[in-house]
């Protein structure tokens, strides 16, 4: 909670502004640290880890070709080194001689009985690769027609020895169709309250303003008809994550809300987690694969608040630590075993929301 506390005071700070305000000298100084910050990290440039740090003047105009040609002169005026051993062209050693092949002796003569002398003479490709995978050769054809040849009294081999060259054909596998959603439609759907409008997905659109989620959320404090919402890989950070953790305070009709795959912190999460002993409808919260790990700190106090919530179903995020993700285990299990019992009693299932004063 102190955590919480202490990044709370950073909640509403406008970074435009402050950047705005800096003088050129503090830009300067800025870059410099920011350029300091991963000096560790492999895939930059060597040349952008760590900021230039020379202080020597140039000591006059760079020219290439006169470098060049500096160097090239260098290079013919040097004198070269004598051999330590002289070379004479004498020959050591016994000269390589290639073996020679070695034939292999005339094999005998296999007669067989003149009905299979004939059979053998005119029989196709197919038939001769389904004789040879009966007699054990199956690298002749493939394993599927290896096994059907055994299994089958029929011909089954019908490309014939240009079978050895060629592999099982897979179905292709059509990448999936971008998000078609329209963000601007859809907003304004939330605000006018469509009844048709159950779910919202926003997942992997890449270019929606942080405004524009932050008015989504907005938007649902007032809505009752929007029940899932998804902003997977979307780029939101704390302020979305904020925006929508004052949202979870007032909204009664969410029963999923999937943050996963952004750019929020252990600030934003602890934010929305918290926002949950606001609310009792929520059913679902998924917040996994954030772009920077939450920590221990915070994922001891996610355990702490989800064991004093009696409403949520499903949490999606994978711990790092054995003991709060046991926590949790047992929170999410002790929640659906109320669920359990309340259905069994024939009451409702969750309890009525509770008014904010």
């Amino acid at each position: 909670m102190s955590f919480r506390k202490e990044m709370e005071k950073y909640r509403d700070v406008d970074e435009d502004e402050l950047l705005q305000k800096l003088s050129e000298e503090e830009l300067r100084r800025l870059e410099d640290e920011l350029e300091e910050l991963d000096p560790d990290n492999a895939l930059l440039p060597a040349g952008l880890r760590q900021r230039d740090q020379t202080k020597k003047a140039p000591t006059g105009t760079f020219h290439r070709d006169n470098l060049l040609a500096h160097l090239e002169k260098q290079a013919k005026e040097h004198p070269d080194r004598d051999d330590l051993v002289p070379y004479t062209g004498e020959k050591r050693g016994k000269p390589w001689i290639p073996k020679t092949k070695v034939v292999d002796p005339i094999l005998e003569d296999v007669t067989l009985e003149p009905e299979l002398e004939e059979a053998l003479a005119n029989a196709t490709d197919a038939e001769l690769c389904d004789i040879a995978a009966i007699l054990g050769m199956h690298t002749l054809m493939s394993n599927q027609q290896y096994y059907e040849a055994l299994a089958s009294s029929t011909i089954v081999n019908k490309q014939g020895l240009n079978s050895v060259i060629q592999c099982t054909q897979y179905k292709p596998v059509p990448d999936e169709q971008p998000n078609d959603t329209d963000v601007e439609e859809t907003l304004l759907r939330i605000k006018h309250n469509d009844p048709d409008l159950v779910e919202v997905n926003l997942n992997n659109i890449r270019n929606i303003p942080i405004a524009t989620l932050k008015a989504y959320a907005e938007a649902l404090k007032n809505n009752t008809v929007v029940e899932r919402l998804s902003i997977v890989g979307t780029r939101s950070n704390d302020p979305v994550a904020h925006a929508l953790a004052d949202m979870l305070h007032v909204n009664t009709a969410l029963r999923s809300l999937n943050v996963e795959s952004n750019f929020i912190t252990g600030a934003g999460i602890i934010a929305l987690v918290d926002a949950l002993q606001h609310n009792s409808t929520l059913q679902e919260l998924k917040i996994d694969n954030q772009s920077q790990p939450l920590g221990n700190k915070v994922e001891m106090e996610i355990a702490s608040m989800l064991e004093k919530n009696s409403t949520l179903l499903k949490f999606g995020y994978h711990f790092t630590q054995q003991g709060p993700r046991l926590r949790c285990s047992n929170a999410m299990m002790n929640n659906n075993d109320l669920v359990r019992k309340r259905r069994l009693e024939s009451g409702p299932i969750f309890p009525k929301c509770r008014t904010n004063v």
